[in-house]
């Protein structure tokens, strides 16, 4: 039986008040940055904009040589589920955009040290979670280039909070009006508040790559983008193409 739901026919932009490299950050958008010396950083680094402030992604390599010489600190952007499934060895869960309401643990470093923001491909959440930090005043942050999988398919370090808990991934394709061209389609399950995000091509169409924890395929899912917002299953929504 169809269960997909039509939540909303037309509207303005979704992700809210903030809203990026081959791979991951070519999804973002070019759009200037209100800082663009935030700090000093390698110039082959990629930059994006998120909450008006210059974001610089370090490659996997850096981040990891920073790692083992204990030369930064790390600050999972992904939601609770997400963190306690598996997360970067000594990494902090401090959710996108703002952090914990209280007793943040990011709260207590020294403003001028070395912070590097993570999440998964497209790197939305480590990006608006790095742009409030340096709004906050911090000197020396970056997003991971590429997300967390790099890390963890490569073997460096990882730890968990819940050994029984599961990860899949899903891919959804689905199609808007073409003028929400360079807006993003998000997909949220609301249950856990696990969420991705993607950027919408030149024609309307879009790709999400689900990394949801514990969530099976006949969950129930919202998707948005600025034309409509839908709820269906996961299993519904890739299975084909999704429009409104």
């Amino acid at each position: 039986m169809k269960r997909r739901t039509l939540l909303r026919a037309t509207g303005g932009a979704v992700l809210g008040g903030s809203v990026g490299l081959a791979g991951c950050l070519d999804q973002f958008s070019d759009s200037e940055s209100d800082n663009t010396d935030s700090h000093d950083f390698p110039a082959e680094y990629e930059t994006e904009t998120f909450n008006g402030q210059t974001v610089p992604f370090a490659p996997l390599e850096d981040v990891v040589d920073w790692w083992e010489n204990d030369s930064a600190r790390f600050v999972d952007a992904r939601t609770q589920a997400q963190y306690d499934e598996a997360h970067i060895e000594g990494a902090v869960f401090s959710p996108s955009p703002d952090g914990l309401e209280s007793a943040d643990p990011v709260s207590d470093w020294d403003t001028d040290t070395r912070i590097v923001t993570y999440c998964v491909c497209p790197i939305l959440q480590a990006g608006e979670r790095a742009g409030t930090l340096i709004e906050n005043g911090y000197t020396d942050v970056y997003g991971l280039a590429d997300g967390f999988n790099p890390w963890r398919d490569n073997g460096h370090p990882i730890e968990s909070n819940d050994g029984q808990a599961s990860l899949s991934t899903y891919e959804i394709e689905g199609e808007t009006d073409p003028a929400d061209a360079g807006e993003y389609a998000l997909a949220v399950h609301p249950e856990t508040g696990q969420r991705e995000a993607s950027r919408i091509d030149a024609n309307g169409g879009y790709e999400l790559s689900l990394h949801f924890v514990d969530v099976p395929d006949s969950s129930l899912l919202e998707l948005r983008t600025p034309s409509y917002e839908l709820e269906g299953t996961i299993e519904e929504f890739s299975s084909a193409t999704v429009r409104a």
